[in-house]
Formats: C-alpha cells, structure tokens, sequence
C-alpha cells in the first residue's frame, strides 16, 4: 500500500478509500442491493491486510446502518487512531422539514447522531455531501468551524458542485478565518472528465485533496460494451442511470479503448481504469466500492500499474464533452 499526504495537510492516507456504501442493511431505505452486515466482514478484514486505512461513509447510506456496520468493524479489525473515518452530511434522513440539508440546525444534530452510529468521539474527514442552495454559505461554512473547534472532526471537506461554489467557500472561509475544507470528493472516471475542466485544476491550485467517487464509472469501465451486467445493483442502480444512461454511445469507444489497453497488458480492466485514475494529477485517492472481493483485489493492484504515455493518450482520445452530471 502507498501513503500520501492529503492535500497540503499532515494527514497521511492509504492511496486507495474503501467506500462504505455497499455495507449495511438492504432492509432500510437506500439501496437494495447492499451487502448485510456480515457479508461486508471478510471486505473490512481483507482492507486492513492489504494496508487501506481510510473509509468514506454517509449518514444517508442505508439510512445510518453503514456508519453502524462501519464503526463495529473498526472495533473488531482496526485501531482507531490509527486509521481515517470519513462521513458525509446533508442527505434526507428525517420526514419533517428539518431533516436534511446543510442548515446549522441539521449539521449539529447529525454529526452528533454520526458519531453514535460509528461508535467514537470524533470523525477524522466531516463532508459536505452535497451543494444546499437553501441554506446561506455562511452558515454552513461556520456551523462546520465549530464542530471541528468542538474536537467533533479533524477535517472537513466537500463533495460534487460547481468550481465557483467551491471558491466562494474557500474564500469565506480564508476572509472569517474559519476552518477550510480539505478535501472535494468529485466524480472522476475515463466516462465522465468534466471535473478536469475546472474542479481538479482549482484543487492542485488551493493545495485540495482530490478523492473521486466512482471512478470505474458503476463498473462500466471493468466489462466489455456489450456484456450486460447481471448484478442486483445493475438492475436497479438509478444513480448509475442518471449519470450514464444518456450518454451510452458516446461513451462506448472509451471502454472498448480500455479494453485494448487490458489486452495488450495482460490485465483486468478494472486495474487499467483504476490506474488512470490514479495517474490523473492533483488525484489523492479515489474511493472505490467492493461487493466481490475480486473488486478490491483489482484495486489494490492497480496501484503497481504504471500507464504509459500512449496507453494514457489512447484512453483519453475517444472522449467527448459531457453534460455536467452528478450534482445532484
């Protein structure tokens, strides 16, 4: 395993994130496809082996179960200083109006309820899990100050919106001298490379830990064009849909490009497509989901790929504009 330093922190973290949202209970509101609680075991067990210290959880998966499932097997594989817990807010976890968001109101009560689920005192990455155009910056920016300040989080960082929105955060919180964010958890993958417009540029800029989430695009990018996926998730995953569906054709010559890339290295495609991702400058760690064990193997592998500057160019050149996805 590979250590770096997240963004222009002392934080050292694994270059590879398990995301915790495939762990926890099919039974709650979330995702039906996710793996029960001692299904997810023998992935935990196995990341620690292979010297992943950093998990990225959110209140919001399986409605609080995976920060449940994610903190007792911390206790049972892990010491905790010893390894990175992140967790995101801002999802619908209430019905009544106050149950969501990035208000003051619901920030202090969730990283409270966060911190009861996994189990400890304190969370080392607090994100933002989304953009709230409901909620005035500031008061967000400032509710997060003080829940560090309170020794609540170490860090806190923030996921998918608009390179302007990200600015105008950090400049508020550079002119109040409030705690900045550390971290954009964005969407990066060979299918969608709009961040690299604007977003990943502005992190290397501001010294931003870049942690992409879904960079194998839902699997698309680990089978063939034509193979369909006979996966529960597949069948079911309207995140997958919305991010992916409208742009099929589009996308289809990348992953037939990464596939020639696999064939003439001798290799899984997941590894191929995780290792440009890893390649991508201003890229910390991607965070990447296991409901078979092969997928971790594969991305713990990838590290030891080292993509040429051709294999890089014939990944990249097929590709065409996309319509911004994943803001949402």
């Amino acid at each position: 395993m590979e250590y770096v330093r997240f963004g222009t922190t002392g934080l050292k973290v694994s270059r590879i994130c398990l995301g915790c949202m495939s762990y926890g209970d099919p039974d709650r509101p979330g995702h039906g496809w996710v793996l029960r609680e001692e299904e997810s075991q023998p992935f935990y067990r196995r990341a620690v082996e292979a010297g992943i210290t950093f998990f990225d959880t959110a209140n919001v998966y399986s409605t609080g179960a995976s920060e449940e499932v994610l903190g007792r097997a911390v206790k049972a594989y892990m010491k905790r200083d010893e390894v990175v817990i992140a967790t995101k807010v801002h999802g619908h976890m209430r019905d009544e109006p106050n149950g969501a968001g990035l208000s003051r109101k619901h920030i202090m009560g969730e990283i409270d309820a966060s911190l009861t689920r996994l189990g400890t005192d304190y969370v080392d990455l607090y994100q933002i899990h989304r953009f709230d155009p409901e909620t005035p910056l500031e008061e967000t920016l400032e509710a997060l100050h003080d829940i560090v300040k309170a020794g609540k989080a170490r860090y806190i960082g923030a996921s998918s919106m608009a390179a302007w929105q990200f600015m105008k955060a950090l400049g508020l919180q550079r002119q109040n001298r409030w705690v900045r964010f550390v971290s954009m958890q964005n969407h990066v993958n060979l299918l969608y490379r709009e961040e690299e417009r604007e977003m990943i540029p502005l992190c290397r800029e501001e010294g931003v830990a870049v942690i992409p989430w879904s960079p194998l695009a839902r699997g698309r990018l680990t089978r063939p064009y034509s193979v369909e996926p006979a996966t529960e998730r597949a069948g079911s995953d309207k995140v997958d849909k919305m991010l992916y569906e409208k742009t099929e054709s589009a996308d289809r010559q990348v992953i037939e490009a990464v596939g020639a890339v696999a064939e003439a290295r001798g290799l899984p495609r997941a590894q191929v497509a995780l290792a440009w991702v890893l390649q991508k400058p201003g890229v910390t760690a991607p965070i990447i989901g296991a409901t078979k064990m092969q997928h971790l193997e594969d991305a713990v592998a990838a590290l030891a790929v080292r993509l040429t500057d051709d294999e890089i160019a014939a990944l990249e050149a097929p590709y065409v504009p996309h319509a911004v996805a994943g803001f949402s």
